[in-house]
């Protein structure tokens, strides 16, 4: 049983899992300064604000440095008084009524209502209402009792700042780490997938277009790359600030710290409902997205024949049907997100206020219950707090599922049985092919190639010919080991071709085809491959014998002139040319030549068969051809149909049986005559 996309995604994550794990330390250590504010806050609040409200004991000494001086005496705060201190006596207590302060000459409740009426101050417990004198402080003598808190304040904003500053820190850590990580696994997952196409058997690719495949390649690992770079660490960052909340909230207030819990599994089905329909919706959109990439991609390349055929209406059509089934799954899924992203949120984040207001609010008509303002502050900053993270995970949803969906898709690629790619060097063959009783079938039990027998000896030239579909082409596919066949052997030198790997078979071989593809870069580039064992001058060596020198020669950048993709800007002599060189700049024991004169003029022909000739010398040639005029020298002319040899020797044998071959030979003489 495969493992699920997510644990795949995961075990490329796990390639990485140094960078990431120092990310998530520095990540957590970040949070937790970052979450200190509101304790702190909290602290400098209820014990160095309003903590001057309280208890005072009368105590003695000048050097005192927390002691208040009022009327001549001193007076120090009762939880800060020193063993020795809290022996003095019965302490006093400094009361705020409305914005004004008393101070009496006892120890009052600090829990119930309190008024003022006349200088009697009372204080309504719930059970009993209690009276006391008091003397009023005027502002200046207010602020005496402040001046202790100062220095603690002024340290506590400082420690506060000096934590954002070193969270800063952390974060940029975090961040770089986490998307450097990311980074690294999207390539790696590239690598690996690109690797992968050229490891899948060719009829993969020969059923599919290229935007399809380039779709999975590009786009499907681009949306990867977000998962890991944005998402996943949007997520963990929000998983990780969410828990450090918790633990405050459970630090302040466990009942209230439960109550918030219920967001987890909330949370959890928010996400499973999201992820059933988001999937069904995400797959539909970016398989759409392949077609159309597909159809952009085949429009462009055959753009001459449409507007030939004026096709460009119907072409426009199919492009329509593709764009608006892609728009109306997008639609559905913006309508899931509206539903499920910010409004909801928002609903949640609601409903968790008026919980909190309903548990302080009725924690408030009980008069013997005092909650102090800074617990208020951390409360609401903590709760305003963490629906931050909630609201980062559920906009990061569209984008976790496109990686979803986009990791299916790779997955289902790299999926694909293929062979290793084996680059081990073998020893260069002579070039001796046998097939022995060869059968072979591009689906099954529909043979191509019924039953194939020959032999052919190092150096000699050997001829294909046949109609369409007589299975001339599919001989080249086999020994080329593009295809493997169902039955019967194929031996190189007496080994078996399945003895080595794929590249081990090609590695002597040159193919040249009807029509010749370049690649983007230059001239001598599209010769030597870039193979470092190809030099300069043997490529350009290679273009001399075959006679591309007289057109090169004439460019303004002769050899090192740019060759655009495909190789459009020259003609197709031009670029059957350069393909004879860079068979040529290989030397290969075996030359394929898959109907290399086809598509060529008479004229171009004659320069074609020159190159011919040279590249042909020492080596063991096969050429399919629909021109017999160009295969009369060949030493052996297999004739082919429906898949089976009908016959076979040199020219004058089979123009002497006049059998199938002096038919074909006839008939194109015929033409040949017609036409001149």
């Amino acid at each position: 049983m495969k493992p699920t996309t997510e644990k795949r995604l995961f075990q490329y994550a796990l390639q990485f899992k140094k960078g990431i794990i120092i990310g998530l330390i520095c990540l957590m250590v970040a949070v937790a300064l970052e979450l200190a504010g509101p304790l702190i806050a909290k602290t400098i609040i209820d014990d160095h604000i309003l903590g001057v409200e309280g208890y005072w004991q009368e105590v003695s000494g000048t050097e005192n440095k927390d002691a208040v001086s009022y009327h001549e005496l001193l007076y120090k705060r009762v939880d800060r008084l020193t063993p020795e201190e809290g022996n003095l006596g019965s302490a006093s207590t400094l009361l705020q009524i409305g914005m004004t302060y008393y101070l009496i000459d006892e120890e009052v409740p600090l829990e119930g209502k309190r008024s003022v009426a006349d200088g009697v101050i009372s204080i309504d417990t719930g059970n009993e209402t209690l009276t006391f004198g008091g003397e009023r402080l005027s502002l200046s003598e207010v602020t005496a009792f402040y001046k202790p808190e100062q220095l603690p304040i002024l340290l506590l904003l400082g420690l506060y700042m000096f934590l954002i500053v070193i969270a800063g820190f952390f974060q940029f850590f975090k961040t770089f780490l986490l998307q450097k990580s990311a980074n690294q696994i999207v390539k790696k997952m590239r690598n690996d997938l690109f690797a992968h196409t050229q490891r899948v058997p060719i009829d993969y690719f020969v059923d599919r277009p290229a935007g399809t495949i380039l779709a999975r390649i590009t786009n499907d690992t681009e949306a990867i790359r977000d998962l890991y770079e944005r998402v996943l660490s949007i997520i963990v960052t929000s998983a990780v600030y969410m828990a450090g909340i918790f633990v405050a909230l459970f630090i302040l207030d466990i009942k209230l710290a439960v109550m918030c819990l219920a967001i987890i599994p909330l949370l959890y089905i928010w996400m499973k409902v999201y992820k059933n329909f988001g999937t069904k919706y995400n797959t539909v959109i970016r398989a759409t997205n392949s077609e159309i990439n597909g159809n952009i991609n085949e429009a462009i390349q055959g753009m001459p024949i449409i507007q030939a055929f004026n096709r460009e209406k119907k072409t426009q059509e199919e492009f329509e049907i593709l764009n608006e089934r892609h728009y109306k799954y997008q639609r559905k899924l913006l309508k899931l997100q509206a539903l499920t992203q910010y409004n909801l949120v928002t609903v949640i984040r609601n409903l968790t206020f008026v919980g909190f207001i309903w548990y302080f609010g009725g924690a408030s008509l009980d008069l013997t219950s005092v909650i102090s303002i800074g617990m208020l502050y951390a409360f609401v900053d903590y709760i305003t707090r963490l629906f931050e993270p909630v609201t980062d995970i559920v906009n990061q949803l569209p984008l976790l599922e496109q990686a979803r969906v986009a990791g299916n898709r790779v997955f289902e690629l790299m999926d694909m049985d293929g062979e290793e790619v084996v680059l081990d060097k073998v020893n260069k063959y002579e070039g001796n092919i046998i097939f022995d009783h060869v059968s072979f079938a591009y689906k099954e039990d529909e043979y191509v190639l019924k039953d194939i027998s020959f032999e052919i000896k190092s150096g000699e030239t050997v001829a294909f010919v046949g109609h369409t579909g007589s299975g001339k082409s599919s001989i080249m596919n086999i020994l080329f080991r593009f295809y493997d066949p169902q039955k019967g052997k194929i031996t190189i030198d007496g080994f078996s071709t399945k003895e080595w790997s794929r590249q081990q078979v090609r590695s002597y071989m040159g193919i040249v085809l009807q029509d010749p593809f370049l690649f983007s870069g230059t001239i001598l580039s599209n010769v030597t491959m870039n193979d470092p064992k190809i030099s300069k001058e043997r490529a350009i060596e290679a273009l001399k014998a075959v006679g591309a020198d007289r057109f090169i020669e004439k460019l303004p950048k002769s050899y090192e002139e740019v060759v655009t993709e495909g190789g459009t800007t020259y003609s197709l002599g031009e670029r059957q040319l350069i393909s004879f060189a860079r068979a040529l700049a290989f030397n290969p024991a075996i030359l394929i030549l898959d109907e290399a004169t086809a598509n060529i003029d008479t004229e171009t022909e004659m320069v074609i068969q020159r190159a011919l000739d040279v590249l042909k010398q020492g080596r063991t040639t096969l050429v399919i051809a629909h021109r017999l005029s160009t295969i009369q020298q060949a030493d052996t002319i297999f004739v082919l149909e429906h898949g089976t040899i009908k016959e076979q020797g040199n020219h004058e044998q089979l123009i002497t049986e006049k059998g199938l071959y002096y038919q074909m030979y006839k008939m194109q003489q015929g033409k040949v005559k017609a036409a001149v």
